[in-house]
């Protein structure tokens, strides 16, 4: 198509959020111009790695699982797992909080439902919290798992966006990388950058960053949607919380490609906006390594059921609330006050099969390529999920064994940190065991086992019987190591309702707009310090519809 002469906003990123906000131009015939670094095969950025999970409120798929949810309740949860405990750099943040939980409650399902996304009938029960009512957590379950996984996520707006591309609209220019934000009278009225030498690299894998000319685009509206620092592990460094979570991993593994480098804070940052909540940041403690790599250190975090004994370096098993999916930021805590990196999964085969699910579009063949057929026989016969079985088989975090001494002896082989003791191990693992005899106990993590198998969604599919990790009936035994995987950043430029970045007086900077995770999905940090789940695909939705609805208005 010819390029656009005077387009009326230019969005960088052509991740979900921009296409989010692409979308609902297009819709208001305004006339769009999308930049990225990447090539044309990575439309759609990292959402289309996703599992596709939402985060919804007294949704139909709740009420038919028997889940009682509401506002009110979800308001609670999440104001205790934020923590908004900064008057200046929450303020904007807190309002974000607040009108997304409204969204999910009410207009976000229908929303998505009329371009077409469906989802799985199973509500899963995610970040389970710390055990207080008015503390961190999910009282119910809310991931609502997009049937198409995040491909489908971001395709109903993808298909919409190449649609106004056809019809003049909407022109992408991909191999273009911003390197500044034009301003002039205090208001930002373009972008300069760099192209890069085209690629034909496939989705994800790193691309060349060598230069082969120059570009300058001009209009009234810059959208930056680019992203976060996930793959940048100086930055992650840098901005690292030592005193709330402990010494940064010396090691860690991205959860993300290459080209989540977070550049455009800082060039946005340079223009006048203002960067609020560095230090805020969501990492897994349940990260392997991938043993087919699309990326550099590419990582794939488990998602765990109930069920597995974990334990820290040392082979001390973790206190309450760290359990599997309960508590991220408190299990970080406690690994990193270790002196060490990286924790263990012990399990048994039975516990594999069942509660083990593992992050990415590309990891769940079944869901994301919508074969019915496929998901119930891979779901329900016995053994694990192939891609499980998969890292099980040639995984480098994985041993498997028959026995536990063997077990053991494994562990200490990848183990990049002390010996475990065998005798150690073996004690706490039949302690727990003993508590399994009977349908009640004080040990906190059966109790919780239990508690997930009351929900109709876990007892099928997320949670197991309990019963003992040593009875060689449901053998093999497995160990994991799990190691720090990068993924999230919760802060950044700080925004109004309508996606404007502010200034450090407060004041709108004319012109400049920020959507997705480079405005920490909203306000500069819509999560606080802690984040529900299915919140970072919806924030995208939120805050890059927020800002295409209100450049729509505005140059009506």
């Amino acid at each position: 198509m010819a390029s656009l002469r005077s387009p009326e906003v230019v969005i960088v990123g052509a991740g979900l959020a921009g296409l989010v906000a692409a979308h609902e131009l297009a819709r208001a015939g305004k006339r769009v111009v999308i930049v990225d670094q990447e090539n044309r095969g990575n439309l759609g950025g990292q959402a289309f790695w996703s599992l596709g999970g939402l985060f919804l409120v007294n949704s139909p798929e709740q009420r038919r699982m028997g889940i009682k949810d509401s506002v009110e309740l979800a308001w609670q949860d999440w104001q205790g797992s934020a923590g908004f405990d900064r008057p200046d750099e929450d303020s904007w943040g807190e309002r974000w909080a607040r009108a997304y939980v409204e969204f999910a409650a009410t207009v976000k399902r229908q929303y998505l439902h009329d371009l077409g996304l469906r989802f799985t009938p199973l509500v899963g029960w995610a970040e389970r919290g710390g055990g207080l009512a008015g503390g961190h957590g999910n009282s119910v379950p809310r991931f609502h798992l997009a049937w198409g996984t995040g491909p489908a996520v971001m395709g109903i707006f993808a298909d919409r966006v190449l649609d106004a591309e056809k019809r003049g609209l909407v022109e992408l220019r991909f191999r273009h990388r911003v390197d500044e934000l034009i301003v002039e009278d205090g208001a930002v009225v373009g972008i300069r950058g760099a192209v890069l030498e085209p690629s034909d690299a496939e989705r994800g894998v790193a691309s060349s960053r060598t230069v082969v000319d120059d570009f300058e685009v001009r209009a009234p509206a810059v959208i930056v949607a680019a992203g976060g620092i996930g793959h940048n592990h100086e930055l992650i460094r840098r901005n690292w919380p030592t005193e709330r979570l402990g010494p940064c991993p010396k090691s860690m593994i991205s959860g993300v490609p290459a080209h989540v480098d977070g550049r455009m804070l800082g060039i946005a940052e340079d223009a006048g906006g203002r960067i609020v909540n560095r230090d805020r940041m969501w990492h897994y403690t349940e990260g392997i390594n991938n043993w087919d790599p699309i990326w550099p250190d590419h990582a794939i975090r488990i998602i765990p059921g109930p069920s597995s004994m974990w334990f820290d370096a040392a082979g001390n098993r973790l206190a309450a609330p760290n359990f599997p999916g309960f508590d991220t930021n408190a299990t970080m805590k406690a690994i990193l006050a270790t002196g060490h990196d990286y924790s263990w999964f012990v399990l048994t085969q039975t516990i594999i099969e069942k509660e083990f699910a593992l992050s990415g579009s590309e990891q769940n063949p079944d869901i994301t390529g919508k074969d019915l057929k496929l998901t119930l026989a891979t779901r329900i016969r016995k053994g694990a999920p192939g891609p499980v079985e998969a890292f099980k088989q040639h995984g480098s975090d994985f041993v498997v064994a028959d026995s536990l001494p063997e077990l053991v002896a494994g562990m200490n082989r990848i183990a990049r940190g002390p010996e475990i003791e065998l005798a150690r191990l073996e004690e706490q693992i039949v302690a727990r065991d003993r508590e399994v005899a009977n349908k009640f106990s004080k040990d906190a993590q059966v109790m919780a086992i239990h508690n997930a198998r009351r929900y109709l969604g876990d007892k099928l599919a997320r949670a197991v019987p309990p019963h003992r990790i040593l009875d060689p009936e449901h053998g093999p035994l497995i160990a994991v190591r799990l190691n720090i995987l990068t993924r999230k950043t919760l802060g950044g430029l700080q925004t109004n309702l309508d996606s404007q970045v502010l200034r450090a007086d407060g004041t709108p900077m004319p012109g400049l707009y920020a959507a997705g995770e480079v405005a920490g999905f909203g306000g500069g940090g819509v999560h606080g310090y802690n984040a529900l789940e299915g919140t970072f695909l919806g924030g995208c939705i939120f805050s890059g519809r927020a800002a295409g609805l209100a450049l729509g208005k505005e140059q009506a």
